[in-house]
């Protein structure tokens, strides 16, 4: 698609094709009365003042703020049921861990493909309708070879109908089921689920769930070796629930991403650093579980680049809003509005390997952007849990619209 995006008032985007990290998370190259030329889906031109000639479509942003379509890192979307009764336990008291896992295990095995589609796609163009346009989707709610696969086709169905780009990512190693010994389960994932996955293209990553009543260190490093030798990235949900050397574990892999680290220690702060793997913070976790934020100032302090993800599941997250995770990262965790947004989009395209294709408005990336309804980007995270979204672009071509914009042809 070839499109003109005019009358920007603000263009605020990081810049570059890998994470910013330490003093360069929050770098921001802003632009005033911008515009942004699109050729063929991908970015042209970004300048100021006067554009082109041009005689394609034309999007008049009316002087909002413009920036880089947002990108969720971490969620597990695709699910049926919901978690209600463990809301409500919450409410009076009762501390999560991780155990209502396998109420939504039970129920989105009794779901066919086809109902896991029409269940996950409303989510979807929620979040669409949010400023989203990449989203990172984790299995995990199937645990046996048949569920998991069916999960996985799932989502790529739902990519190839929906007007966002999904990630789909393998958490076999999510619980552990209630009809096989642990040992027999780890077994199964490494001999015969990842092999399979591998072999079907379904997943881009595989993630294991190292914490506490969870997957040992040593048993994700072993899933996680035998998800390398089949070609597929590696991720690690780190030190949710307790310190148990899981950053560390990420680290020593060299993992593209850990992700929570509610709880991760010094130790596994310095790992991360030294890996280069990208921190994917998920602050509605936090805030719906009433546990500490984890700590956003340490990491960026040690140069670990972080990212902001919703974490949106039925039962520790049921958050699908990125917008209201920048908010809670500004107020809770002391991120500026402008590490926020970099957190947000290239941070967390590379937290998903597209920092090369996704995450910035610069010339010869894919044309992914959100023309905000302010006029400033440091007012997305002030107004909170309002949608200020006004229109969604997705490869050069407006997918979403609060309501109609001036347009010419």
């Amino acid at each position: 698609m070839d499109l003109l995006v005019g009358g920007i008032g603000q263009l605020a985007t990081p810049t570059g094709a890998g994470p910013r990290r330490g003093p360069d998370q929050g770098e921001l190259s802003v632009r005033r009365d911008a515009y942004l030329l699109v050729r063929e889906g991908r970015i042209a031109e970004v300048g100021e003042g006067r554009p082109p000639p041009f005689a394609g479509p034309a999007l008049d942003a009316e002087g909002r703020v413009v920036t880089p379509g947002l990108v969720d890192p971490h969620t597990h979307a695709v699910f049926a049921g919901n978690r209600v009764q463990e809301f409500l336990a919450r409410v009076r008291g009762e501390r999560y861990t991780g155990g209502g896992i396998l109420t939504t295990v039970y129920a989105t095995r009794e779901a066919s493909e086809g109902e896991l589609v029409e269940l996950a796609r409303p989510r979807f163009l929620r979040m669409l309708q949010l400023g989203v346009t990449t989203v990172e989707v984790k299995s995990g709610y199937g645990l046996t070879l048949d569920d998991e696969l069916r999960i996985l086709r799932a989502v790529r169905r739902l990519g190839e109908e929906l007007p966002l780009t999904l990630v789909p990512t393998f958490l076999g190693a999510h619980a552990f089921p209630p009809e096989l010994p642990r040992e027999a389960y780890v077994r199964l994932l490494v001999e015969e689920v990842i092999p399979a996955v591998a072999r079907q293209g379904l997943a881009r990553f595989c993630d294991v769930f190292c914490d506490e009543g969870f997957y040992t260190v040593d048993e994700a490093r072993a899933i996680l070796a035998e998800a390398r030798e089949h070609g597929l990235g590696l991720k690690v949900h780190a030190d949710e629930l307790a310190q148990v050397g899981a950053a560390e574990l990420a680290g020593e892999l060299s993992a593209v991403s850990a992700e929570h680290l509610l709880h991760v220690s010094q130790e596994g702060i310095q790992a991360l650093a030294r890996s280069g793997t990208v921190a994917v913070l998920l602050p509605g976790t936090a805030f719906v579980l009433d546990e500490p934020y984890p700590p956003a100032r340490d990491l960026i302090a040690a140069g670990v680049p972080v990212a902001l993800g919703t974490d949106f599941n039925p039962g520790s997250s049921p958050v699908a809003s990125l917008p209201l995770a920048t908010s809670l990262a500004v107020l809770r965790m002391g991120l500026s509005p402008a590490e926020a947004l970099v957190a947000a989009t290239l941070n967390a395209a590379a937290a998903i390997g597209l920092a090369d294709k996704v995450g910035s408005l610069e010339a010869g990336k894919r044309a992914d952007l959100v023309v905000w309804d302010v006029r400033s980007y440091e007012e997305i995270p002030y107004w909170i849990g309002q949608n200020l979204v006004q229109a969604v672009v997705r490869g050069g071509r407006v997918v979403w619209r609060s309501s109609p914009t001036p347009s010419s042809t």
